[in-house]
């Protein structure tokens, strides 16, 4: 009897364990922000280009087979992860810098008039909640779903969008939050980071010397993640006493990508810099400097890491070294445009948007990258410089 209980319980747990797999229920899809998703068995990676057709600063969101974008004017696009193909849209009527997440056919998103729901099955908003712009993505935890607020008020609400939990804290919350063991992480503009229960009681807070707009990571019973004031902080979940800081010398928005098979933890700053801390101590492993600004968010994937710069590079390094396997610049130095939407990764198809408005499939096992518009722009450039000089040249001698 014991037996067939066991061989049941092992079924339903076979059942259920793919369906959880595919939700993408937080920004970069987990606490460990890490943006990466094992492909399915019959996945083809294919190179592509889609024009968003205004700048993308969210990251985007992976369910089954389609990948979830959201342009800044509003534009909810849902794309073929294989063809690159758009299979349905959607205008928000209203502006978005919040990354969409997705549970269960349902997409949330915060906008500038608050929090969306989306059914991805008709295509249709079935409920928004009104508040003050959401730039903070949201998180999905026991059927609620977590977001702040610029109105400076923690909400989390049902799936029927009505609210369950409402905390009103200071300054604006663009931080997305990280919610582990009945506990919500986020940042703050006034400079906090704060640990409420989904009780709503507040556990403590934590102040550093500027605005934090990075989005807390969790690892190893510790919450780290970035401020304004340039430096990275490492507290204890469970008082929020400081175990370590690391100036990195600028900004950093970016937030944290943690690796806690080989202690390290990926983060951007506004001083140009990808750079590897140890989780343990916050000792540098090892830097690598764009030249640009770094607000994107790395993505992990084996041994390589994913990120993009403002000087319209996207990077992948060995995460060990940080030296570079290779970069892509879609906007072929001439067109460059910033990238600040964080990366994604689908077995071996990394995707990411940029401020020119395009969405990128790259294959990162092969190192291999699409085409764009704006490499044939920069071709009609050259062919432009090209006959200019023949011109001058023919008339320079014509003059003799």
């Amino acid at each position: 009897m014991y037996k067939k209980l066991l061989i049941g319980l092992v079924i339903v747990l076979l059942c259920l364990s793919p369906v959880a797999a595919e939700n993408w229920d937080c920004f970069g899809g987990n606490v460990n922000h890490n943006a990466y998703r094992d492909e399915s068995s019959d996945f083809v990676t294919n190179l592509w280009t889609f024009n968003m057709e205004s700048p993308v600063h969210s990251s985007p969101a992976i369910y089954k087979d389609y990948v979830y974008v959201v342009s800044n004017d509003g534009i909810l696009k849902a794309v073929d992860m294989e063809t690159g193909e758009e299979e349905w849209d959607l205008d928000l009527e209203s502006h978005t810098n919040s990354s969409p997440i997705v549970h269960k056919n349902r997409l949330y998103i915060g906008c500038e008039d608050g929090l969306k729901a989306v059914n991805i099955n008709t295509h249709k908003v079935i409920w928004d909640y009104d508040c003050d712009n959401v730039a903070s993505t949201p998180f999905y935890y026991k059927d609620v779903i977590y977001f702040g607020s610029d109105d400076g008020h923690l909400y989390g609400l049902n799936d029927d969008g009505k609210v369950e939990f409402n905390k009103k804290l200071d300054g604006e919350l663009k931080s997305s939050p990280a919610v582990v063991d009945d506990t919500i992480y986020i940042g703050s503009t006034n400079g906090k980071i704060y640990s409420i229960g989904t009780d709503k009681n507040k556990n403590w807070d934590f102040t550093t010397g500027d605005e934090i707009l990075s989005s807390p990571g969790y690892v190893n019973e510790s919450v780290i993640f970035g401020s304004s004031d340039g430096n990275v902080y490492c507290l204890n979940e469970s008082d929020g006493d400081l175990i370590w800081k690391q100036d990195l010398s600028n900004k950093v928005i970016s937030s944290p990508t943690t690796d806690e098979h080989d202690n390290s933890v990926y983060i951007g700053s506004d001083d140009g810099n990808m750079t590897c801390l140890d989780i343990r101590d916050g000792t540098v492993k090892w830097s690598h400097r764009t030249g640009d600004k770094v607000q994107s968010t790395a993505a992990l994937k084996g041994n390589l890491v994913a990120f993009g710069s403002n000087n319209g590079f996207l990077y992948v390094l060995n995460k060990y070294t940080g030296i570079e396997e290779f970069t892509y610049n879609p906007g072929t130095i001439l067109f460059s445009s910033p990238i600040t939407s964080s990366p994604v990764i689908n077995g071996n198809s990394l995707l990411f948007g940029d401020d020119s408005g395009y969405l990128y499939s790259l294959n990162i096992n092969k190192y291999e990258v699409p085409g764009s518009m704006q490499l044939f722009f920069s071709l009609g450039v050259l062919i432009v410089a090209v006959i200019l000089v023949v011109l001058v040249v023919v008339k320079v001698k014509g003059r003799k």
